[in-house]
């Protein structure tokens, strides 16, 4: 491990195709500056808890999605693990449940992270959705450093390259 800048890396992991890209990007990241990797998955139960409350779900319902969420956590952190695997390099992962933007930052308050890694920002069509965008608010909020993951296709290839 380095006494650099950074000392430790988490990775925000929601399971879209910009958190897998961020997840191999902090993967070649760690093996650069020897740093501790972290990949957090948030069970979001804010959201199913609005879906509740708008009468989205049926009981039977919200209690099926609330299992299908939790396997897509198990999944991508699994998914996060054998990546980092396959470049010698280790990853703690965590999978924690309530508001994604509160349980960042205690992670990162907690495990005194360096620096944070998101996927690619969506494009926003509201200001809404901007508000709602838990990597936005992430970005604006963190205490620490963000690195924001683009250009998936060379991200692939340096993955690919790198070994």
């Amino acid at each position: 491990m380095t006494q650099g800048p950074i000392r430790r890396i988490l990775v925000f992991i929601d399971g879209s195709e910009e958190s897998l890209v961020a997840i191999e990007y902090s993967i070649l990241l760690t093996r650069i500056v020897h740093a501790r990797l972290l990949g957090a998955y948030v069970v979001n139960t804010r959201a199913l808890s609005d879906l509740r409350k708008t009468h989205i779900f049926l009981a039977a319902e919200e209690a099926e999605y609330a299992r299908d969420i939790e396997e897509d956590a198990h999944r991508y952190l699994e998914h996060a693990t054998r990546t980092a695997a396959s470049k010698s390099v280790e990853i703690e992962t965590i999978k924690t449940s309530g508001s994604v933007h509160q349980e960042l930052l205690r992670i990162i308050e907690e495990k005194d992270i360096d620096l944070l890694v998101i996927g690619e920002l969506a494009h926003v069509r509201s200001r809404l959705d901007e508000f709602n965008n838990e990597s936005e608010r992430l970005m604006r909020s963190a205490p620490c450093s963000v690195l924001i993951v683009k250009d998936e296709d060379r991200v692939d290839d340096l993955f690919t390259l790198e070994d």
